[in-house]
């Protein structure tokens, strides 16, 4: 659909309308010389709600490898030979001290992570006691833990340890799902989300892109986390690591990844909008560009994964005109 109006359908987004399927594949498909008019329009919808603030993001891998699931895209499944550092879950002060590290370079949220199906108690109980310890010094600070599947009274226990946000990301739409993994179903994800959002937890949930699914596949997954009402939405974009069953696989161009973190802002247009994993390989020298859609973003290492230096990031922020958001979950200036 060359020529469509993507100013006009900001306007109608922010109205409080949705977007149509047909609209939502023509952002995918964008002429490339139109590709600056799309994301112009993506800014008017980021910058009603959020202005120039950009949210930053910590990540620590409290238990690497050792999972029993077959994640085609994860360097730590039970299937990958990628040949990553492999150990068991963190002491209760190497957690702690990840959040000090977190705190010192302004990262306003800082994310537990943890491989495998879901936390057994031993495990959980040091998340619980680590997440005490750090709210107790870092009160503004978001917590965010992402343990895999939860069971009600897990989820419980975070929220009263005063977990604020829960991620578990659905990773590709229902349709593909059986491609990606088969050692649990997508419904068990969307429930885990379900359960966190009942037990008072943000719920937080994203994607994968380029696992060999189809546009409207991308669309589907858009919509999806649309009716989940996730409060965070990370967009991944595959970094295919060597040894695992995606390795190889190289279907994005910089401009195509540009699109997709506009189609998420169009249809999720009050929503927290991360580039996340994969975004130094994907977006290379576009990186700046993903800020006119997303308001959000990973600083320093992934799970497996390295990451941008935090400095080169911060610079960005500033040669872009954007500001660091320090505001705390709930007193956002965010009307949803």
């Amino acid at each position: 659909m060359r020529g469509l109006d993507f100013n006009a359908i900001a306007d109608r987004v922010l109205s409080g309308e949705d977007i149509t399927d047909e609209e939502a594949m023509a952002i995918l498909d964008c002429p490339n010389e139109e590709l600056l008019l799309l994301l112009n329009a993506s800014y008017k919808i980021r910058s009603f709600y959020y202005g120039n603030k950009v949210k930053l993001n910590m990540i620590i891998n409290t238990k690497s490898g050792l999972c029993p699931e077959n994640c085609g895209y994860c360097a730590q499944s039970i299937v990958s030979k990628a040949p990553i550092e492999k150990y068991a879950m963190m002491k209760q002060e190497e957690i702690v001290a990840g959040a000090e590290r977190a705190a010192s370079v302004n990262a306003g949220t800082y994310c537990i992570v943890a491989s495998g199906r879901g936390p057994v108690n031993r495990e959980l109980e040091i998340v619980v006691d680590a997440v005490k310890e750090i709210k107790s010094k870092h009160r503004d600070m978001t917590v965010c833990a992402c343990l895999g599947i939860l069971k009600p009274e897990q989820a419980k226990r975070l929220k009263e340890a005063g977990v604020d946000r829960y991620n578990h990301n659905i990773n590709t739409s229902a349709a593909h799902h059986n491609n990606i993994t088969t050692s649990h179903t997508y419904e068990d994800r969307v429930n885990t989300v379900s359960l966190a959002k009942e037990a008072g937890i943000s719920p937080c949930s994203g994607v994968i892109v380029g696992m060999r699914e189809t546009k409207a596949d991308v669309i589907a997954m858009a919509r999806s986390l649309h009716a989940m009402d996730a409060d965070s939405i990370p967009v991944n974009f595959l970094h295919a690591v060597d040894g695992t069953p995606l390795e190889g696989t190289k279907e994005l161009t910089p401009r195509y990844c540009l699109k997709v973190l506009c189609l998420f802002r169009f249809m999720n247009p009050t929503k927290e909008i991360r580039i996340s994993g994969g975004r130094e390989v994907n977006l290379r020298s576009l990186q700046p560009l993903g800020l006119y859609p997303a308001n959000s973003i990973f600083i320093g290492d992934y799970l497996t994964t390295a990451g941008q230096e935090s400095d080169r990031d911060k610079q960005m922020l500033e040669d872009m005109g954007f500001e660091i958001d320090l505001e705390p979950l709930g007193k956002e200036a965010l009307v949803k």
